[in-house]
C-alpha cells in the first residue's frame, strides 16, 4: 500500500513537471509568434486558463487547448498586458533616471518608482489568474486585481516571494529558463490564486448568507415561536 502510494505520488510529480515544461515551451513559442509585445498577453492568458483547468482536474490536450485559447483571447490578453507592460517600462525608465542622481528628491522619486514597480508585480500576479476565473469587463480586471492585492496582503506577499524565487533561480541557473522558469511561475501563481479566490468567494458567500439570515424574522431562522 505504501509503495503504491509513493509510486502514484512520484508519477503525479513527474507528470506535473513534464506538463510545466511543455507549458513553458508553448508560452515562449507563442509569445515569440506575437513578436513578444503582442504575444505575451494572450500566451499568459492561455497558460493561466489551462493551469486552472489542470488544478481542477480537467484533462485536455495541451497544444490544442493552448492554441485555441491563445487565438480566442488574443485581443483581450493584449488589452490586459499592454497597459502593464507600458507601466512597467515607464517605472523602469523613471527609476533608472532618478537613481543616477545623488540629491534627496531624486532618491525619493527612485524609491517611489521601485515601490510602485513592486505593486505592479503584485497586481500582475493576480491579473491573469483572475482573468482565467471570472467573466468581467476588461477594465475591471486591473481594478479588481489591485483591490485584491491590497486587501489580501498575506497572499500578495506569498506571490511576491514566489516571483522573487523564480527570478533568483533563473538568474542563478539560466538553463532553467527554456524549460521551467516561466512555466513554473505560471503554475504556482495560478495554483495559489485559485485557492485565494476560492477562499474569498466562500467568505463573501458566507457573509451574504449571514446577512440574509439576520434580515429574516426570528421565526424564519428557527427561533422558538412565542
Amino acid at each position: 500500500m505504501l509503495a503504491g502510494s509513493f509510486s502514484a505520488k512520484a508519477y503525479s510529480f513527474f507528470d506535473t513537471l513534464l506538463w510545466i515544461a511543455c507549458l513553458n515551451l508553448l508560452w515562449m513559442v507563442f509569445s515569440l509568434a506575437g513578436l513578444g509585445v503582442l504575444g505575451v498577453g494572450p500566451a499568459t492568458a492561455a497558460a493561466q486558463i489551462l493551469v486552472r483547468r489542470r488544478v481542477r482536474g480537467e484533462a485536455a490536450p495541451l497544444l490544442r487547448s493552448f492554441t485555441k485559447e491563445y487565438g480566442r483571447n488574443f485581443g483581450r490578453g493584449n488589452g490586459l498586458a499592454l497597459p502593464v507592460l507600458l507601466a512597467g517600462a515607464a517605472l523602469a525608465l523613471n527609476w533608472n533616471y532618478f537613481s543616477r542622481s545623488g540629491d534627496l528628491l531624486s532618491q525619493l522619486m527612485a524609491a517611489g518608482a521601485f515601490v510602485a514597480a513592486i505593486f505592479l508585480v503584485a497586481v500582475t500576479c493576480h491579473l491573469f489568474p483572475m482573468f482565467a476565473r471570472y467573466e468581467l469587463p476588461l477594465p475591471q480586471y486591473l481594478l479588481m486585481s489591485s483591490r485584491f492585492a491590497l486587501r489580501h496582503l498575506a497572499g500578495t506577499a506569498i506571490l511576491l516571494f514566489v516571483t522573487a524565487a523564480a527570478l533568483f533561480a533563473s538568474q542563478a541557473l539560466p538553463g532553467l529558463i527554456p524549460f521551467f522558469s516561466v512555466g513554473a511561475w505560471l503554475y504556482v501563481t495560478g495554483w495559489l490564486c485559485d485557492r485565494f479566490f476560492t477562499a474569498n468567494d466562500e467568505s463573501v458567500t458566507g457573509d451574504a448568507a449571514d446577512a440574509s439570515d439576520a434580515a429574516r424574522p426570528a421565526a424564519m431562522v428557527g427561533a422558538p415561536a412565542a
